[in-house]
């Protein structure tokens, strides 16, 4: 009766083992397919997949970094026609009402293929770009809008003859539900 006992033991013993190795493969399995399922997101759309609406940047500052982001990816990224038009749409979220309001959609596409030509044509890009110190965003009123002031000096690499800065000074303006929308921005001549 013992040794049936102990033979019994050892077999529970090595089904549960098996189980166990069962398991650990098929986890391991899975864990495998995810991992080869991950597919790197482009700088586009990682741009696109910013949710304004429940993730409106908080700051000027952080309004035109977002703008600085989708401008890089206009002159510097591969993208579909159904991207670009995202992009523009994106961008357009960040624009205070009565900038939209200056250009019909139409417009403002052709405009934009246009630019985004001319600089791909001599093949430009934008290599970074660097945005005022915080202490250094003025913030004002005016009409009655509370507006901001801020700089953003892009470098601008001109195909092989080398870097250009190009520094541009942005007004934005709190809307109705206290986002920062931009107003309009200029170039600032040296």
């Amino acid at each position: 009766m013992k040794r049936s006992g102990v033979i019994t033991i050892i077999i529970i013993g090595l089904i549960l083992v098996a189980v166990v190795a069962g398991y650990v493969i098929n986890l391991n399995r899975k864990s495998n397919a995810n991992e080869e399922t991950v597919v790197e997101s482009t700088a586009v759309q990682k741009v696109l997949q910013k949710d304004l609406e429940r993730n409106y940047p908080p700051t000027p500052k952080e309004v035109v970094k977002y703008y600085a982001e989708i401008t890089k990816c206009f002159y510097n990224e591969e993208y579909t026609d159904e991207e670009l038009e995202q992009l523009a749409l994106k961008i357009q979220e960040l624009y205070d009402t009565e900038l939209v309001e200056n250009k019909s959609q139409e417009d403002y596409m052709n405009d934009l293929r246009t630019e985004i030509a001319d600089m791909k044509s001599n093949k430009n890009t934008i290599s970074g770009y660097v945005l005022s110190a915080s202490v250094d965003v003025e913030e004002f009123v005016e009409n009655g809008y509370s507006c901001a002031r801020l700089y953003c000096t892009f470098s601008i690499k001109q195909g092989t003859s080398g870097t250009v800065r190009s520094m541009e000074q942005f007004v934005l303006r709190k809307d109705d539900d206290g986002h920062w929308k931009i107003l309009g921005w200029e170039l600032v001549e040296d």
